[in-house]
């Protein structure tokens, strides 16, 4: 038998030689300065918001009218009766008490019922009445003020020449004495009309006649 040949010894492999260095990188240039960014356009400040226009102080805030208070029918036929009475019997000692027991009602709902009808209180009412009747005894010119005064049933001359003064604009004494021939050519009830101090409006709605 013939014998194998020997398998030649693999060579060895060549050794790589040692990589060459790699030179230095070349330096990369300065970055060029890049140019100053564009500053965003400033927003156009919005101007102070108009305020709203101020309110003159003389000027009132509006306010919801108050509903006008109606009065009953019953009432207003009794009202009209104590009403009546005070035109008829002002120089009497009237009070609201009095007054009241003649309407039929209490002290406090015929104040409140009389001022909801006719737009002033039952005092007020018989003192207009009152001074009335007191200016056609003034311009008579025979009665002192004081005369007058307790013959229109006012106790108090303070009080009664306050009350006249603020109806008529003067004193009762200065209406005395101011001439009063103008008006007496006028019939009386012409005069009257004249003459009447000033009230409140009565309040809007008839009044039924009493029976």
């Amino acid at each position: 038998m013939s014998t194998p040949e020997p398998r030649p010894a693999s060579e060895p492999r060549p050794t790589s030689g040692p990589r060459p260095a790699s030179g230095p990188r070349p330096a990369s240039g300065p970055r060029p300065a890049s140019g100053p960014r564009p500053a965003s356009e400033p927003r156009p400040a919005s101007g102070p918001r108009p305020a709203s226009e101020p309110r003159l102080a003389s000027e009132p805030r509006p306010t919801s009218e108050p509903r006008p208070v109606r009065v009953p029918v019953a009432d207003l036929v009794r009202l009209r009766r104590a009403r009546d009475r005070m035109d008829r019997d002002y120089a009497q000692p009237l009070d609201v008490p009095a007054l009241a027991r003649t309407a039929l009602m209490s002290p406090g709902h015929f104040s409140r019922s009389f001022r909801a009808a006719y737009g002033e209180t039952p005092y007020s009412y018989l003192m207009t009445r009152r001074i009335e009747r007191a200016k056609a005894l003034l311009r008579r010119g025979d009665l002192s003020v004081t005369e007058v005064c307790l013959a229109v049933g006012c106790t108090s001359l303070g009080s009664f020449s306050t009350r006249f003064a603020e109806l008529v604009g003067e004193s009762p004494s200065a209406y005395r004495a101011r001439d009063h021939e103008d008006g007496a050519a006028i019939p009386a009830c012409i005069a009257k009309i004249r003459t009447r101090p000033v009230r409140r409006p009565q309040a809007s709605g008839g009044i039924p006649p009493v029976a």
